[in-house]
């Protein structure tokens, strides 16, 4: 089967995602002539991966959303059998240099998080992972609230990092949205802005939502 086109529009999008609901990684694979990995060890974005590919994501690494043609960014968000995350969900790489007049309204989160497909899938650690079940996918855009709550989570972390107290950020910060280091080993180190301002070296860090918000989100759309 030949590499999927980007879909041309939402409605070519959601139609694609409705066709891959309750199919296992591993028949989807399989379907698309997709490497599988024998664990999730050393490949842990391949879930990820292998939907991107499948629904057309065009965007790669560039710091716009997954779908770039029409705006939407493709998140998958493993559950357990509650129906609950299981994980914090990546957003974008932090910044921390070159601050000065950094406004929300052109961050590369709230670019990502204007307009998001959820997929969630059944990843229950006991679940191989070709055996992990697609679940309904989704459209979200944050209401007035949650923009409030990534906005001001935003915020308050970046004028830490641009004050050059970025080793003072730990995980337990944010209502909604932390800061985690996110690097491949410990070894890759990034500048960044330190005390008195002077660049220092650390590890690069990553925004997540937190788990209580993608919870929200699921409650939101399953409950009502």
């Amino acid at each position: 089967m030949s590499k999927p086109t980007p879909p041309h529009s939402i409605a070519e999008l959601m139609t694609r995602v409705d066709a891959i609901a309750g199919q296992t990684l591993g028949e989807l694979a399989a379907q698309f002539h997709f490497k599988t990995p024998q664990d999730l060890n050393r490949e842990k974005g391949w879930p990820g991966q292998l939907i991107e590919y499948v629904l057309g994501a065009s965007a790669g690494s560039k710091p716009v959303p997954d779908f770039e043609f029409i705006g939407v960014e493709l998140k998958t968000l493993p559950i357990g059998y509650n129906g609950k995350p299981l994980e914090t969900t990546y957003v974008s790489v932090v910044p921390l240099t070159n601050l000065t007049g950094l406004r929300w309204q052109d961050s590369t989160v709230k670019k990502k998080l204007a307009h998001v497909l959820w997929l969630p899938i059944l990843a229950e650690r006991d679940i191989a992972p070709v055996d992990r079940t697609i679940g309904s996918g989704f459209l979200w855009q944050p209401n007035a609230v949650q923009e409030q709550q990534l906005q001001r989570d935003w915020e308050e972390q970046i004028e830490l990092i641009a004050l050059g107290r970025v080793d003072e950020i730990s995980g337990k910060l944010g209502e909604v949205m932390q800061i985690r280091p996110k690097a491949a080993n410990s070894k890759a180190l990034t500048d960044a802005i330190g005390p008195q301002g002077k660049l220092i070296k650390t590890l690069p860090r990553g925004f997540y939502l937190k788990m209580q918000f993608t919870q929200g989100i699921l409650a939101e759309q399953f409950v009502g």
